[in-house]
């Protein structure tokens, strides 16, 4: 238990101690909000203008000043679906694909049309530009002039950073009669045969190709039909129904490649984000002692 007395004459002289070391404090704090908040947000679009670059697409006219790149697919387990890949940024400017059709030696052989081409994940470079934006809005003129400002501003970049790095992470669910309607479908030459689908999509630092066989059921079929829902990958056996027709998968084939800068822009986001949270610490120890009151 506190002695009374002991208490009372020594206020004075641990008021003046904490008035010190609040002076001390709200001048860091000042330093802080004038001086280290801006270096963080030049780090911030330093790294972030570094992922933007990932995500260039081939203009019009310039094509020959981004580098085509060729990525071979393959799989450890099958050799049905082979295939050659040409990357320019993020745009996949062409699909050279091979299809051993089951239970037969046939081989088909598609490419995308000259006139077509696909963006691996242009939610993702929106993200990035969004954030950059952001970033961009508080130059370093701008005086913050509290912690909760910044905050604010970390949050709202963290969010696109998220988002961003979901789009890599996290491939987008679709249903079957949404793949057989897709563009993608659209892009090849000779024309997709009616019982087969394809799909890309990327998977951390993988692009992948998902090639699907199927077979109409018979109208009159005693077959249990249950369509099936949304997801990344259907197996054989998903069913579905388009124009009137009932589809079941026979076989599915996975095949895919390594993209370098995928993995190197997970890297940039996970700094990002780092960044951004250690900001948000920083800020976090300070409020933390203004909202301390030791009387």
């Amino acid at each position: 238990m506190l002695n009374p007395q002991r208490s009372l004459s020594e206020l004075p002289k641990m008021s003046a101690a904490s008035q010190v070391e609040r002076a001390v404090l709200e001048e860091e704090f000042n330093w802080l909000l004038k001086e280290e908040v801006h270096a963080v947000l030049k780090q911030l679009q330093d790294v972030l203008k570094e992922a933007s670059r990932r995500f260039s697409m081939p203009t019009p006219g310039l094509e020959s000043q981004l580098k085509q790149e060729n990525f071979i697919l393959g799989s450890s387990t099958m050799d049905q679906v082979k295939g050659v890949l040409t990357l320019q940024g993020e745009a996949l400017t062409q699909a050279d694909i091979n299809l051993k059709v089951a239970k037969s030696s046939q081989v088909l052989h598609f490419q995308f049309r000259e006139d077509k081409m696909w963006k691996l994940q242009q939610d993702a470079r929106n993200h990035v530009n969004q954030a950059l934006w952001l970033l961009g809005s508080r130059d370093e003129s701008y005086h913050f002039k509290t912690g909760a400002e910044v905050n604010k501003l970390m949050d709202a970049v963290m969010l696109q950073l998220t988002r961003a790095r979901n789009r890599l992470t996290t491939p987008a669910s679709m249903t079957l009669p949404e793949l057989a309607t897709s563009g993608l479908m659209k892009m090849f030459t000779p024309p997709m045969p009616g019982d087969v689908m394809v799909n890309f999509y990327i998977n951390l630092s993988k692009l992948c190709l998902t090639v699907y066989q199927l077979h109409v059921l018979p109208p009159n079929t005693t077959k249990n039909y249950r369509p099936a829902g949304s997801s990344v990958l259907h197996n054989p056996g998903a069913m579905f129904e388009l124009n009137n027709n009932r589809f079941e998968v026979s076989h599915v084939h996975k095949v895919e490649c390594v993209v370098p800068w995928l993995n190197d822009t997970l890297v940039f986001f996970t700094i990002s984000l780092q960044l951004c949270q250690q900001l948000k610490d920083k800020i976090s120890v300070f409020s933390s002692f203004w909202n301390y009151r030791p009387f």
